[in-house]
């Protein structure tokens, strides 16, 4: 692993963490595409203030858990419960007021290309809070620029921007409307290992200043290392036992010994 990562704090700041209040909880969902069964039964819970990771290989489904989660993608089978709301029953206006609650960060951080940052994180405001009026506007992107270390960028376009910057501005979209909880869909693919250190900070950093509970899709090690409370390593189909990071890496089980060989 990076020597880069050695600055973050492996503890993860859980002294206040609530961590006996469920904010989501899925059990045995199962999901295929035609005749290929990606999902075979993935269960999985997630405490109040409390960092997740889901560890699985390139196509294994970790994406799709995640989609389920908040109705992009329908299940076929299993429990879904966010937030309170059972996700396989919602009405599309029910389903609209829990994504204002829970942020979903795309692995290709799914920017406007015609729209500069500003606009970009203007978005979700004029949308989901009908929120027009230009000072209130100015101030919520400045803020959320600011949180992710980007307070320079309003002006720039997506195409200006480096991919770890990218990152960073689609997590300040997500942000600005202060989520619950953050879906972290491959936070760090991509990006070099000094850039990767920095937004696995990063997502400590969200945690701690706005007691988000979150899930974080990854295939990289140091991530799921530096940034997760507790892991789930994702294995044909089916989700293997929730564990500290440091709990899966001496485990005998051989299934689990490929995530932890380099």
């Amino acid at each position: 692993m990076s020597n880069a990562t050695s600055n973050i704090d492996n503890s993860h700041d859980r002294t206040d963490i609530e961590s006996t209040e469920i904010v989501a909880h899925v059990v045995n969902l199962k999901k295929s595409f035609g005749d290929i069964q990606v999902l075979k039964g993935i269960s999985l819970t997630l405490h109040k203030g409390e960092n997740l990771a889901i560890l699985g290989r390139s196509g294994s489904g970790k994406s799709v858990t995640i989609k389920c989660m908040v109705g992009l993608m329908s299940a076929d089978e299993g429990e879904i419960e966010v937030l309170g709301y059972n996700i396989r029953s919602l009405s599309s206006e029910k389903l609209n007021e829990l994504r204002q609650q829970v942020g979903f960060s795309f692995q290709s951080s799914a920017l406007y290309d015609s729209m500069t940052v500003q606009e970009n994180l203007e978005f979700p405001l004029k949308r989901n809070l009908k929120l027009f009026d230009k000072k209130k506007l100015n101030y919520l992107v400045k803020t959320a620029l600011q949180d992710v270390g980007l307070d320079g960028a309003a002006t720039k376009k997506p195409a200006e921007l480096s991919g770890g910057m990218k990152k960073r501005i689609g997590i300040a979209r997500t942000l600005i409307l202060k989520p619950k909880i953050m879906l972290y869909d491959e936070p760090t693919a991509g990006l070099d290992p000094i850039t990767s250190a920095e937004i696995n900070e990063l997502i400590l950093n969200v945690r701690k200043k706005y007691n988000t509970s979150s899930i974080i899709i990854t295939h990289d090690i140091s991530c799921a290392r530096q940034t997760a409370d507790k892991v789930i390593a994702l294995i044909d189909g089916h989700s293997k036992v929730e564990a500290t990071f440091d709990e899966l890496k001496i485990t005998k089980d051989p299934e689990l010994a490929p995530f932890f060989k380099y």
